[in-house]
């Protein structure tokens, strides 16, 4: 029996009269007729009497006219349902997640999916370790995963990032380090540690962090590992132990006071939440366009994306200037095994960690050991252990010689002993320019002071008179520069300025008129009272810092000068995004925190003299710019050799950023 058949019989039932019958359903009256017979021969009854040109109904035929509206009414429900079901207002949906997921982050995502989608049957199905919900997303338990891990290496997932997940150092509020503002994991080797067991998300990465700084777990004299985050917050509280945990397994117990979440250096970058789905499945369930996510034909998972991107975007409050985001790394799933004799590379690093322009090129990747984060460990690293020399100088000075005698393999350098670096002379290493680190675009970086009492007012006064200056550095180019265009280059005597004492600069006597200086050192002496700033020169080009690496490395060790450019654009990130930076750089350079931001911001303010700002890609026209005002100095002639289309390389920043 069809359900057209039966929608006929009702018709002609309700008229009692085939013609009025085929006219209300548009069809003929032999056709009404036809399937009035198909209906009573499969049912094996008459429905109607004929009689004559009159029809009555039979006794089943009036049980039928009774009963079929709601046969009817069924094919209607259905039909909506299917509509519905075809639109995404309703469906299942099946979630996988950890126990780092569930309760802090997916907990409020499904309630307001529930929310928007209420015939959308969804379920949340939590695994003990990132391996069981692996399975679960293979094997087709769920519909896909949410986690902190994207199980990159394994190729029947698809990960993609949808959220942020930071990781901190948890304790007690009466813990004698709850008031620490910052702290560092080699600090705290001694003290007491409870983790989740190994496998699960967090302990996954606390150790991939660990094994980056081959600071081995033994290290850690005690760590009691629970089996779940109940017992592990008994053992913060109650026994004054050292947690690890995401922002999402603690967050209640932050907020009420009970628990105190500390940043550690070694996570000072924030990780990815990832959304898990099996390869097989078409990426067009994610990277759905805008029109399809706007569709009323998306499907449960394209309205959950949707959902949490919208989420995102509402709570991102971020300034526009602010730079692309950089995130830790996934943890593997799969462990590196260590060969009897590993490959061993000695990367040397030349950075000047008292200059601030260039911090975040040594200083904030040295603090926050960034560079061993990105380091290459696949394919021909696999078997390769790193050991990074961080060697601090005053002065760019020595930089240039390590890289000429090839005793670094990378340099930080200001704008004139970056050029002086890439001039060939017969026994030195080629260099090569990868990356910009900050730039300073009205040149007034660097600045001569004398003191209070000197007679000197303006640059024509220093005729006949001695400036102390470090040599190769970027002062120095900036006072030849401006000496030459006053004719004043052989009537001024220039003498080398001793750097040793990075505090006091010039507190020691020497005899000298004046100083020439860069950026900290001039404003440290103006700020302890005894020099003044003498007149600008007027004559003044844009100042900048960059990355300078060995020949030898760009084209041997390719994968290395990306991950330092990758080290560099994550401190830079920090430096911008994180609202202590400026009170920890100022900490570990020892300078006082007006001077830290009065020199560094992560954009350019108007209006503002002297600020250097970050900035990665580099300026050939400035370069250009430097060398013909240079070469035209006595001494300086071989600048206008650099052959820049050879010397600056810039597709491993390209490549860094991809």
């Amino acid at each position: 029996m069809e359900v057209y058949q039966v929608k006929v019989f009702l018709e002609v039932a309700r008229h009692l009269s085939f013609t009025e019958a085929a006219d209300a359903l548009n069809l003929t009256q032999p056709a009404v007729s036809v399937k009035i017979k198909s209906l009573e021969a499969e049912l094996g009854t008459a429905l109607f009497y004929r009689l004559g040109r009159r029809i009555q109904l039979t006794e089943v035929g009036n049980f039928l006219y009774e009963e079929a509206p709601r046969l009817i009414e069924v094919e209607n429900q259905l039909v909506a349902k299917i509509e519905e079901i075809k639109k995404g207002k309703f469906g299942h949906l099946k979630v996988g997640c950890t126990s780092t997921i569930s309760d802090g982050w997916l907990s409020k995502i499904i309630f307001q999916y529930r929310q928007k989608y209420p015939g959308i049957q969804t379920q949340c199905v939590v695994f003990e370790s990132a391996e069981l919900l692996y399975r679960a997303v293979t094997n087709g338990q769920i519909d896909f995963g949410i986690s902190d891990i994207s199980f990159e290496e394994f190729s029947e997932i698809s990960a993609t990032a949808i959220d942020t997940i930071h990781y901190s150092l948890i304790v007690a509020a009466n813990h004698p380090l709850a008031q620490q503002n910052w702290l560092s994991l080699k600090t705290l080797q001694k003290e007491p540690w409870v983790m989740l067991p190994p496998g699960s998300p967090s302990r996954m990465v606390f150790e991939a962090r660990l094994q980056d700084l081959e600071l081995p777990l033994s290290s850690f004299s005690n760590i009691e590992t629970v089996d779940t985050i109940g017992l592990m917050r008994t053992f913060i509280e109650q026994g004054n132990y050292l947690g690890f945990a995401s922002e999402f397994e603690f967050k209640a117990d932050c907020q009420s006071g009970l628990l105190v979440s500390i940043p550690l250096e070694e996570f000072a970058l924030s990780g990815n939440v990832f959304m898990l789905l099996p390869r097989r499945l078409s990426e067009s369930t994610i990277h759905s366009n805008q029109q399809r996510r706007q569709s009323q034909s998306s499907n449960p998972i394209q309205k959950f994306t949707a959902l949490v991107q919208g989420l995102k975007r509402q709570s991102s409050d971020q300034p526009s200037e602010t730079p692309q985001p950089v995130h830790l790394r996934s943890p593997s799933l799969v462990t590196r095994s260590t060969p009897q004799r590993p490959e061993t590379i000695t990367l040397s690093i030349g950075i000047q960690n008292s200059t601030i322009p260039t911090v975040t090129a040594g200083l904030v990747i040295q603090r926050l050991g960034l560079l061993e984060h990105f380091l290459p460990k696949e394919g021909r690293y696999s078997s390769t252990q790193f050991q990074i020399r961080w060697c601090d100088f005053p002065t760019g000075a020595p930089i240039i010689q390590g890289l000429h005698s090839g005793q670094l393999d990378i340099g930080i350098l200001g704008d004139y002993p970056l050029l002086l670096s890439a001039v060939q002379h017969p026994d030195a290493k080629p260099t090569r320019l990868v990356s910009f680190v900050s730039t300073n675009p009205d040149g007034s970086c660097n600045a001569v002071i004398v003191p209070n009492q000197s007679n000197i007012q303006n640059i024509e006064d220093l005729r006949g008179r001695i400036i102390a200056v470090p040599f190769s550095s970027s002062a120095h180019g900036m006072l030849m520069r401006s000496l030459y265009s006053a004719q004043l280059l052989d009537q001024v005597r220039l003498t080398s300025l001793d750097t040793s004492n990075i505090a006091h600069p010039f507190g020691y006597p020497t005899e000298a008129d004046g100083y020439a200086h860069f950026a900290p050192f001039h404003e440290i002496a103006y700020r302890q009272g005894r020099f003044r700033y003498l007149q600008s020169d007027e004559n003044v080009l844009p100042a900048f810092h960059g990355v300078v690496v060995s020949a030898t490395l760009a084209e041997q060790c390719p994968e290395v000068v990306i991950a330092y450019l990758k080290a560099l654009t994550a401190a830079q990130y920090w430096h911008a995004t994180t609202p202590s930076a400026l009170s920890l750089i100022s900490q570990w350079t020892s300078l006082d925190p007006e001077i830290v931001s009065r020199i560094l911001s992560s954009c350019y303010p108007e209006n503002q003299p002297g600020r250097f700002f970050s900035e990665v890609v580099v300026r050939p026209d400035w370069i250009t710019q430097h060398i013909a005002q240079l070469s035209q100095i006595p001494g300086n002639e071989s600048v206008h050799e650099i052959n820049l289309d050879r010397w600056i390389q810039p597709e491993f920043l390209q490549s860094a950023q991809a």
